[in-house]
């Protein structure tokens, strides 16, 4: 379970005055994710969606509030007083340099986070690709390709072992980059505008198959996107954030049973509700309550 409490995020700038100012990007976003669910991030752009989804994955520090996965905290603070320097010293007091070393690769919590830029190496082919991040995570010489193959299976990317990313489709890297993140098993995958950069048939076509992959494999999946059906067609819940500083507006469950077709009335009574509340947001009118 993913638990983020009250999590605010500020960003210290210099206007072209040159005086400092400040940018509140996520302000009190208290959330719980349940296991094995898919929650979608929605909202007007620069609410702080994809800041939150890096702060759950660790990747910058809050300014305020705690991220717990597991109840296992995400980031530890800094000491910042010499008792918490104690205190910290005295926690990791056997850790010798040697351990320090052979722990460093070590991930704290079974995430994979996916990027719109597919974030595949250009220079390793697909194969190559997902070995390399099977050996920073420790897995034997000897097991790593048998793995890497059996991913590229499951994204349908058979026969395309040796090619490079310069060779494949942007549906075809995106694939690449999803096997990737699967190949390391983990519990969480964090996933920024995945679709963004495909076209529509080949962004339904790749939506599916993460409804595949997410049937097999159980895991929680966080997707933040500005595309309402795609929301609506993958989600358990979407999560709407307010417009600057981002703040949970509201949150809208999708219950209707699964497979789901793209023209299912229930779905489409979601959507314009979404609509409806994005129009409000925008030109602060409503036709119908929301």
């Amino acid at each position: 379970m993913i638990e983020a409490r009250c999590i605010s995020k500020f960003f210290p700038v210099i206007n072209e005055h040159g005086i400092a100012e400040g940018l509140t990007a996520v302000q009190s976003v208290s959330l719980t994710i349940p296991d094995g669910k898919i929650v979608s991030f929605l909202g007007p752009s620069g609410c702080g969606k994809s800041t939150l989804l890096e702060i759950l994955a660790g990747l910058q520090a809050p300014t305020e509030g705690e991220v717990y996965i597991d109840g296992v905290r995400v980031l530890e603070p800094l000491p910042a007083t010499r008792k918490e320097m104690d205190a910290y010293r005295k926690k990791y007091r056997f850790l010798s340099p040697l351990a320090n070393s052979l722990f460093r690769n070590r991930v704290k919590h079974d995430i994979a986070m996916i990027f719109q830029d597919y974030a595949v190496f250009p220079w390793m082919t697909a194969l190559g690709n997902i070995i390399f991040t099977l050996k920073l995570r420790g897995i034997p010489r000897k097991e790593r390709e048998t793995l890497a193959r059996k991913y590229l299976a499951k994204v349908r990317l058979e026969g395309f072992e040796n090619k490079y990313p310069s060779q494949l489709s942007g549906g075809m890297k995106q694939r690449l980059a999803i096997a990737r993140a699967l190949s390391v098993g983990p519990k969480i995958i964090l996933m920024d505008e995945p679709f963004a950069a495909v076209d529509e048939l080949t962004r339904e076509r790749l939506q599916d198959e993460l409804l595949e992959l997410w049937q097999d494999t159980g895991v929680t999946i966080i997707l933040v996107t500005h595309d309402v059906d795609e929301a609506v067609y993958l989600s358990d819940e979407i999560i709407f954030f307010s417009s600057q500083p981002g703040s949970v507006r509201n949150r809208f469950p999708v219950t209707v049973p699964r497979p789901r077709r793209r023209s299912d009335p229930d779905l489409a009574s979601i959507k314009e509700r979404i609509h409806l509340l994005f129009k409000h947001d925008i030109t602060h009118e409503s036709e119908y309550s929301i």
